[in-house]
């Protein structure tokens, strides 16, 4: 009896960024048109995936807080499958694989398959955010370093110390960056303020770099009434710290250009 093998095939994480295609790097789109087989996250847009070949498989994974989701070791067995079939696989992700995208368990479950894998980053949603607002995320008087963290603990996980990290930003002057924190930004915000000044300038943006997206600008003390006020939901990111002042000054510079009829040079 003989039995029929397939070569070995290929597996790479690509981040696809915040969701504006035009923020792909030249990598992230060759790896995407060369797959014969694209296990895309919900967050992945359209404009995205048209750079995929014709005849490439697109299976949609959905990962999204609050929404019924593909179960991560399911999409894992799929993954190895379908390399150990020959396929060019690739793992599509919104922002970047490695920060917030599980793809360190995904490596470590292809790794220990025996797959080899390529991970191609991506511009990151809190990053992308910000700077569609006209602000940095560091600044040499504003702000020495940044700190990504997400508002969505692991069941069974105590998540963040947050009275502690609102004293170590306090002090080494770092700008946060919340991931998934809006359905817990009350508590976020209550025990950031035992260590933060309530008027600690604060920029939620949902949506970032996409047509669709939104922003409010307010402070510390404000955060969850704003994110009420504006129905403000996921996706979204959280900026807190000084640098957010650059985000404000650049809105009244707005105001003021539209007050005055005078167009901003691009």
């Amino acid at each position: 009896m003989t039995i029929s093998t397939f070569p070995q095939g290929t597996c790479t994480l690509v981040g696809a960024g915040p969701g504006d295609p035009d923020l792909l790097t030249l990598k992230a789109v060759k790896a995407i048109a060369a797959a014969s087989v694209i296990f895309a996250d919900d967050l992945v847009s359209e404009e995205v995936l048209a750079h995929a070949q014709r005849h490439a498989r697109i299976v949609h994974v959905g990962k999204r807080g609050g929404c019924k989701s593909t179960p991560q070791a399911f999409i894992e067995k799929l993954m190895i499958t379908a390399v150990h079939e020959g396929e060019r696989v690739v793992r599509l992700k919104g922002g970047d694989p490695f920060i917030f995208g599980r793809g360190g368990e995904e490596v470590e479950h292809l790794r220990a398959a025996g797959i080899e894998v390529s991970v191609i980053n991506g511009i990151t949603s809190g990053l992308a955010g910000l700077t569609s607002l006209g602000a940095p995320l560091t600044h040499r008087e504003h702000a020495h370093g940044v700190v990504f963290v997400t508002g969505h603990a692991k069941p069974g996980d105590s998540g963040t110390d947050w009275r502690q990290l609102a004293r170590t930003a306090k002090q080494a002057k770092l700008t946060l960056v919340i991931y998934m924190g809006v359905s817990s930004a009350m508590q976020i915000q209550n025990d950031l303020l035992t260590g933060l000044a309530a008027r600690t300038p604060v920029a939620i943006i949902q949506n970032a770099s996409l047509p669709t997206q939104r922003q409010a600008l307010t402070t510390l003390g404000q955060l969850a009434a704003t994110l009420e006020a504006e129905q403000l939901q996921s996706p979204s990111v959280i900026v807190i710290g000084d640098v957010v002042q650059g985000a404000m000054a650049w809105q009244a510079s707005d105001a003021q250009t539209e007050h005055t009829g005078l167009t901003r040079a691009a």
